[in-house]
């Protein structure tokens, strides 16, 4: 990158802001509790007879906390909670059965966590014949699982791929040990390798991998190296994200020195030298943070125009709605978003009364699908269609481009604006999601946000 470009960057705020990554909008933290569990029900009703549906299922458990990560987890010795656990996912699925419109068919299917492959081979089995007695998968439908190497043996990988997985997505996040110490993420390269192996023996042929850039310690010597042993498994896709340090959210994160994290500036050079790589590979460049082979659904997707973005990150899925279950877990809906409570406990007693514990979420007004819409196609395409826009959303052409025009005026004129609608040019991209904050039309201070590099 040019030093005049970078100090342009500089000059724009790039190095100081904190934005959100926008997989929703608006973004979690405006959620507020007029969404209860009985227009939860409505929405679920109001589907289409027939029709597609994404399903998450999140598993909080982990063996062991990791001090970088930010997620709704908890750590158990034991199968007990696990086990009770299980049994609450498998009754929120019989009720979502009850409520959903008869035809519904999944094209997605992802367990999140935590740590999914902490369930027993036996609670994997329990809980995939209770999601397949909700709904048939499509004829392309994906079933992924995050599979944490530390956390994995053939049985269980044997039920989940008798149980239909057929994309896995592994955890990397650095292989320095150094690195992992610091973050509290012991994980070895030949256990990974091992991990990578089991899974395409019984072949599970797609592969997500997850990696992380600003972290504790790294250098471009360090991430240069990790994302070669990475390459060595050729995975489908990968995420490179930036490590978010949010220690006033994620107490975990107190224990990560704060004097051992790179300087923004360092952030985007690790983020650079581990995109070149993926790139010198063969990688197309998905989104702002993905990479994907070229035979795989994100890149296809990309191509044709059909990639969305939701709260896994890029998606080629086109159901209607990303229903989540278990604590904590967020659903899209087309008229809003519901969220589960966030508690084990409490979530667990709700659905024990017979009820889902949707606690707060947020109903879409017409601006809400026009900003969201725009905001994704940014975050997607670094491009705004304007005849789409203007098709879909109730705004006239010279809002929509004094609209553009006052973004553009923002960041020095570095976008382009044609009669087509708008488009971040290549050195402008580490803005991205700066650009995107400027569609956005709610009040950031409600919520701490990561860098914006």
């Amino acid at each position: 990158m040019r030093m005049d470009t970078r100090t342009q960057l500089a000059r724009l705020g790039l190095f100081d802001a904190k934005v959100p990554r926008y997989t929703s909008y608006p973004t979690a933290p405006h959620f507020a509790g007029g969404v209860a569990p009985e227009r939860f029900v409505e929405w679920i009703e109001d589907l289409p007879l027939n029709g597609e549906i994404s399903l998450y299922l999140h598993v909080p458990f982990c063996r062991r906390l990791c001090w970088f990560c930010a997620c709704r987890t908890q750590g158990t010795a034991t199968a007990a909670p696990v086990e009770a656990y299980v049994q609450t996912l498998i009754d929120e699925l019989a009720m979502l059965k009850r409520h959903l419109p008869s035809g519904v068919r999944l094209s997605r299917l992802h367990w999140g966590g935590g740590t999914p492959t902490i369930l027993s081979a036996e609670m994997m089995k329990r809980l995939i014949d209770a999601v397949r007695d909700v709904a048939d998968f499509s004829e392309t439908a994906e079933f992924s699982v995050e599979i944490d190497p530390n956390e994995i043996d053939g049985a269980r990988l044997d039920a989940l791929a008798a149980g239909g997985m057929n994309r896995a997505s592994i955890g990397v996040q650095d292989f320095d040990p150094q690195i992992q110490e610091t973050i509290g993420r012991p994980q070895g390269f030949d256990i990974t390798k091992q991990a990578v192996e089991m899974i395409r023996e019984r072949g599970v042929h797609s592969l997500n991998a997850d990696i992380l850039f600003g972290l504790p310690h790294q250098s471009k010597t360090r991430i240069t190296d990790t994302v070669q042993k990475l390459l060595s498994f050729a995975p489908d896709r990968v995420a490179l994200y930036g490590y978010a340090h949010v220690p006033w959210m994620a107490k975990r994160q107190q224990l990560i020195p704060s004097e051992a994290l790179p300087t923004p500036t360092e952030r985007l050079d690790l983020f650079e030298t581990a995109r070149r790589l993926f790139v010198w590979d063969g990688y197309d460049e998905i989104g702002i943070d993905h990479f994907a082979q070229a035979s795989d659904g994100l890149a296809i997707a990309q191509k044709a125009g059909r990639l969305r973005r939701n709260f896994q990150g890029y998606t080629d899925d086109t159901a209607l709605a990303l229903i989540g279950l278990g604590a904590s877990s967020i659903s899209r809906f087309p008229q809003g978003f519901a969220q589960n409570a966030p508690g084990t406990s409490a979530h667990t007693q709700v659905i024990r009364d017979g009820r889902f514990s949707t606690a707060r979420g947020h109903v879409f007004s017409t601006e809400d699908l026009m900003r969201g819409r725009l905001i994704e196609m940014i975050m997607c395409d670094f491009r705004i269609n304007a005849a789409e826009i203007l098709r879909d959303h109730a705004i006239t052409r010279e809002a929509l481009f004094a609209m553009f025009k006052e973004i553009n005026d923002r960041f020095e004129n570095l976008l382009e604006i044609t009669e087509d609608g708008l488009f971040i040019p290549r050195k402008a991209r580490p803005l991205t999601r700066m650009i995107a904050r400027g569609f956005d039309a709610y009040d950031l201070s409600k919520a701490g946000h990561s860098s914006a590099i």
